[in-house]
């Protein structure tokens, strides 16, 4: 079920058709207001092209090797929005043991909503909006269930430049709604009660016409040694006909009060970004900072999963929310040069066509 409003990319054009009678000093305040007061609107309105909107919380515990994941999942298939569906996924991540529980269940689209007017998400009976999230996810003798309550005062971070939010390129549009949201509540993982005190994550929204087609994806939401720091990257390759992009590196890091958005196409286009089984490095450079860093993991702390591409095909995402970041930033113009480190906090995600990665596939029930 999709409600019936206004959309949002609707009032984001009227801004942009409103800068042009502002003021320059207005133009960007006006049309950036209006975008993230709606950054988590379910964008999807039955296009025919196929579609696919996600809205993912995941956090880490404040010390130990403990995560979770957990994905409220909208999918229509190309030319067929008749077949949409709603997924709920979930993952425990648990660094000590090495031993994650993963579970994935489909829902017919009749018993899910996607409110384009407010925050509010339903898939069969597990619901999200913007303080809470609980639910229930089985598949065979696997069984994860969420009550959860979060908050934050962050301000939405975007990966992307504003405007490319609403072009067609890139088709695969990715946001964070609430950077360093805390978490409450508890986990049920298979009947065992898992309580959560103060973890730290975030909640974000993502959506679009089909995957990217190659992408690494890396956020850190409060670094060991820079609690009040967050990270957003990614490196990622399209395929333009028979032609692939160079890798492409948007950075976004908060830090100390400063927002470090080297996100723009041609720097990301500049920036160096190498991804493989499974270390990834990245360095971005512009006349004010350096910001160079590395995300790790070794392979028993990814859990493998099969995402279904809107235009056909499926798509392995080894997935991972305990690896190891460490970044190192020099800014001339502030006089930083600094070094931020988490162990065990970073989510890092492969997203690939390859099959020869070695990550067993789980949480693969359908409809």
């Amino acid at each position: 079920m999709i409600e019936s409003a206004v959309g949002p990319i609707a009032t984001f054009r009227f801004y942009e058709e409103l800068n042009d009678f502002l003021p320059p000093s207005r133009r960007k305040g006006a049309f950036a207001q209006a975008f993230l007061a709606q950054v988590n609107l379910a964008r999807y309105r039955g296009q025919p092209q196929g579609y696919y909107e996600s809205f993912f919380q995941r956090a880490n515990h404040p010390t130990r090797p403990l995560a979770f994941w957990i994905r409220y999942t909208l999918f229509s298939p190309q030319a067929h929005p008749e077949q949409a569906r709603g997924e709920l996924w979930a993952i425990f991540f648990n660094g000590e043991t090495q031993q994650h529980l993963a579970v994935k269940q489909a829902f017919p689209f009749d018993e899910c909503a996607f409110s384009s007017s407010e925050f509010q998400v339903q898939i069969g009976n597990a619901r999200l909006d913007a303080c809470h999230l609980q639910g229930t996810v089985q598949a065979h003798d696997r069984n994860i269930a969420w009550e959860l309550s979060y908050s934050g005062t962050a301000d939405p971070l975007l990966l992307l430049p504003l405007r490319l939010y609403t072009t067609k390129f890139p088709a695969a549009k990715s946001l964070v709604g609430l950077p360093l949201a805390r978490y409450q509540g508890k986990l049920s993982l298979n009947g065992e009660t898992i309580e959560i005190t103060d973890w730290t994550g975030s909640q974000n929204h993502n959506w679009g016409a089909h995957h990217t087609d190659r992408y690494a994806w890396g956020q850190v939401a409060g670094f060991d040694t820079h609690p009040d720091s967050f990270l957003e990257v990614a490196t990622a390759q399209l395929r333009l006909g028979p032609v692939w992009t160079p890798p492409i590196t948007p950075l976004v890091l908060r830090h100390r009060g400063h927002e470090y958005a080297l996100n723009g196409l041609w720097q990301s286009i500049r920036a160096r970004g190498a991804v493989d089984y499974f270390t990834w490095r990245f360095k971005s450079t512009t006349a004010q900072a350096e910001i160079q860093g590395t995300l790790s993991a070794p392979a028993q702390a990814f859990v493998g999963l099969e995402y279904d591409n809107p235009p056909g095909g499926v798509k392995h995402c080894l997935n991972t929310k305990i690896a190891a970041c460490r970044v190192q930033i020099k800014d001339q113009a502030l006089g930083i040069r600094e070094t931020l480190e988490t162990r065990n906090r970073a989510a890092f995600e492969i997203l690939t066509d390859d099959r020869t990665h070695g990550i067993p596939i789980a949480a693969e029930e359908r409809c």
